[in-house]
């Protein structure tokens, strides 16, 4: 459920959040992805965040023609930031590096939707992690 100002609500009046039923499908679907769960051992770009929590992001990017064809990630944090990551790499695949760096936090919030906003900081976590992939490749 979100309320009117763009957050996810945690619970109503009436019934406590459901899961399920109150997050979107973008949510949903970017949150249970694993399809680019993997380590890749020599990609053209690689980049890492660690918060002070101990949760960290690693991204793996390869470039053919000037274009992201594969991006991977590594992750040991929480459903948010699996939602982040995955949403960064629906953003970013098969894009150049300078379309890639266009990407912003509110891109990530804005397609996951029902992203609460106490986790609007896994969607900084993730862009710092794949910001410093791109960096990587350009030396």
């Amino acid at each position: 459920m979100v309320d009117e100002n763009g957050g996810v609500m945690t619970e109503s009046a009436d019934k406590p959040f459901d899961f399920w039923n109150d997050h979107c499908l973008e949510f949903l679907e970017m949150a249970m992805k694993r399809d680019y769960q993997e380590s890749v051992q020599a990609p053209d770009g690689y980049g890492k965040n660690v918060r002070d929590c101990g949760d960290a992001i690693e991204f793996y990017l390869m470039i053919k023609n000037e274009k992201l064809i594969s991006i991977s990630y590594d992750i040991q944090g929480c459903l948010f930031s699996h939602a982040c990551a995955n949403t960064i790499i629906k953003l970013a695949l098969n894009t150049t590096i300078g379309q890639a760096r266009t990407i912003r936090p509110e891109d990530i919030v804005d397609y996951l939707k029902t992203l609460p906003v106490n986790e609007i900081h896994c969607a900084v976590h993730a862009l710092e992690a794949f910001t410093s992939a791109l960096n990587s490749i350009e030396g």
